[in-house]
């Protein structure tokens, strides 16, 4: 397959490139930055310069294709809802490209995007809530609208994706530890973030793509839930710091705009995603990631 990938000099699409490539497929990434298009033409991949909110770019990128996986995403939080609603313009026109044919096209969610049962793991058939109450969710109301136009479209819903450098919303608990000379968590620290290792993530794009299940909604989950507790002692003894119980008048002053995550339980389950793709997680656990990363300051 040629393969068009947005987001392909990013965490994330780097890796699906490098996995793309070694299973036989062809493919072309699109970047904005010379550093990314340098990465991308020393992996192999065929470059595009240009920018997902350029329809132009995206045309071009779609119009050889074979499949499309799109990764790319502003995570700039500040920016939060303008960025969903920006995806939700991408995927509409990837969606438009792709219309009147078989083409597969992966577009890339979040299990948080799900409310499932108190303490139940989210699953792939549960729904998204509205992006008026999870913006992210934008990207799958998206999803929904190309699919009743008969677009060969599927989702991966993220976890927090992680290696040794880079562990998701978990790398900014991380910053804040630093910063503050405390690793914290609310309460008792039973909230529960899903996790998958990064080559594992990489390997399920893969197969989303080439089994192309229309409609389908996979998990990107190798661990169902790992407990803010466990996370933020792994990162206290990281760093050489204290960890600390917060009260509920604490945890907002403490973690700012991380709070609504810090005290969200999410676990999720991706039993329906391994049946149906033969997935088989194997990588790393979040823990062992973060007792193997380097906790210097990226300052120093």
């Amino acid at each position: 397959m040629r393969v068009f990938v947005t987001g392909a000099s990013g965490f994330i699409g780097s890796r699906i490139v490098q996995e793309l490539l070694g299973n036989g497929h062809r493919v072309v990434g699109l970047t904005r930055s010379d550093k990314g298009a340098r990465a991308l033409a020393a992996a192999g991949a065929e470059v595009q310069r240009g920018d997902v909110e350029d329809a132009q770019s995206l045309r071009a990128g779609v119009s050889t294709a074979d499949g499309v996986i799109h990764t790319a995403f502003n995570h700039d939080f500040s920016q939060f809802v303008a960025n969903c609603e920006s995806d939700r313009r991408v995927i509409e026109t990837l969606g438009a490209l792709l219309a009147g044919s078989t083409r597969p096209l992966v577009v890339t969610s979040a299990i948080a995007v799900v409310k499932a049962g108190a303490g139940e793991p989210a699953v792939e058939t549960d729904p998204a809530v509205s992006s008026r109450v999870v913006p992210r969710a934008a990207s799958e109301e998206a999803v929904a609208a190309v699919a009743a136009r008969g677009v060969n479209v599927s989702v991966v819903r993220l976890s927090q994706v992680h290696d040794p450098v880079r562990q998701g919303l978990v790398s900014d608990l991380i910053a804040l530890a630093r910063a503050k000379g405390v690793a914290a968590y609310a309460a008792e620290g039973q909230q529960r973030w899903p996790a998958a290792h990064i080559g594992d993530v990489a390997r399920l794009y893969r197969l989303a793509l080439e089994h192309g299940v229309p409609g389908a909604v996979h998990h990107a989950v190798a661990e169902e839930g790992v407990s803010l507790r466990e996370m933020a002692e792994a990162i206290a003894r990281g760093l050489r710091t204290s960890v600390a119980s917060l009260a509920a008048d604490q945890v907002e002053p403490h973690f700012g705009w991380l709070t609504k995550f810090a005290t969200l339980d999410m676990p999720a389950s991706s039993a329906k995603t391994q049946a149906l793709l033969g997935w088989r997680p194997a990588g790393p656990t979040l823990l062992a990631d973060l007792a193997q990363m380097r906790y210097r300051d990226p300052a120093d």
